[in-house]
């Protein structure tokens, strides 16, 4: 009957702090910090960073990795723990820091089938000087445009609905009217070319079924 009296149930125990180490670990820790002896402290910290090491044997020997499990002991003694650490320690304000939000980029273009690399490389080529390294790479701009719009729509599109796109992404600085793209008709193939096609099975092969199969 006293055995029972005293089992202990999780919902009246203390919140693990840390619940991946369980509560041996949580009770290890909070014993190190009811030692009044700092040498006797000391010993105690070493011995559970040896155990918490032997959870991940290929890492325990990692300057990093040591560094995380002194963080991780004084986190799990709520810092109350006093002891000489080979590593700096961490304040408690620090770790609940929240970060700062990432500033994500924002891109909303017009043209989507395009994406949002044609609008940088645009931006590149109306910075390079006239001539021919910035005619081609104006031309080669294009062609891209013209594969993107392909892979959007699968049909033929007109050279003259780049050239409108291109001198509108580029604010009027890039106009290759009169020029000729590469032919629709040859992005649609090499396209097609790329496409694995599904083997069929031979005529001579045998079947798995049982059929023909002699039966005893």
């Amino acid at each position: 009957m006293n055995l029972v009296e005293n089992i202990e149930y999780n919902t009246e125990r203390s919140q693990l702090i840390i619940p991946e180490y369980g509560r041996h670990f949580q009770k290890m820790v909070d014993h190190a910090i009811s030692i009044e002896d700092r040498e006797e402290r000391n010993k105690i910290a070493q011995a559970i960073i040896s155990v918490m090491g032997n959870i991940q044997p290929h890492l325990r020997d990692v300057p990093d990795f040591q560094h995380k499990l002194w963080d991780q002991l004084f986190i799990m003694s709520d810092f109350k723990l006093d002891v000489d650490s080979p590593y700096p320690i961490t304040s408690k304000e620090v770790l609940r820091k929240k970060p700062d939000p990432l500033a994500y980029p924002q891109n909303f273009p017009k043209y989507r089938f395009y994406g949002n690399n044609i609008k940088r490389m645009i931006d590149v080529a109306v910075e390079w000087e006239k001539g021919d390294m910035r005619d081609g790479l104006e031309y080669a701009i294009a062609n891209h445009m013209k594969k993107c719009y392909l892979n959007w729509n699968k049909d033929v599109v007109d050279d003259s609905a780049i050239f409108k796109h291109l001198y509108e992404l580029s604010d009027g600085q890039i106009d290759l009217k009169g020029e000729n793209l590469t032919e629709s008709g040859q992005f649609l193939k090499n396209r097609v070319a790329k496409t694995p096609r599904t083997s069929s099975p031979k005529k001579n092969q045998r079947s798995n079924t049982n059929r023909g199969k002699k039966r005893y």
